[in-house]
């Protein structure tokens, strides 16, 4: 199995919104991604909590796929993109990692 971690820290402003406004929006569109993609077997969507150190990550999405394979369809489809879209938009650092568990 394949556990794909990707985090982003959000700009301050962007698209005319606040980073809270943006926030939220990143989360609802990432979790729609969770029954609009076959190849996903675990998905989470996670928030830094307000608590928390701000220099954090503001948003991680979590992911497990059977193989590279479908991590590479979870990519490569029309609404993951359409997600990446926006989130470079709003988006000030992005992290990755993918590994076997």
């Amino acid at each position: 199995m394949i556990r794909h971690i990707v985090m982003f820290s959000l700009l301050d402003e962007a698209e005319g919104k606040t980073k809270a406004e943006n926030l939220a929006e990143a989360a609802k569109r990432a979790e729609a991604l969770r029954t609009k993609v076959p190849s996903l077997r675990e998905y989470s969507v996670v928030t830094n909590s307000p608590e928390a150190d701000a220099t954090n990550y503001d948003i991680a999405l979590i992911c497990d796929f059977d193989d590279m394979k479908g991590l590479s369809e979870y990519q490569n489809h029309p609404d993951h993109k359409e997600f990446g879209k926006f989130i470079c938009s709003v988006r000030k650092s992005r992290a990755c990692i993918d590994f076997e568990v």
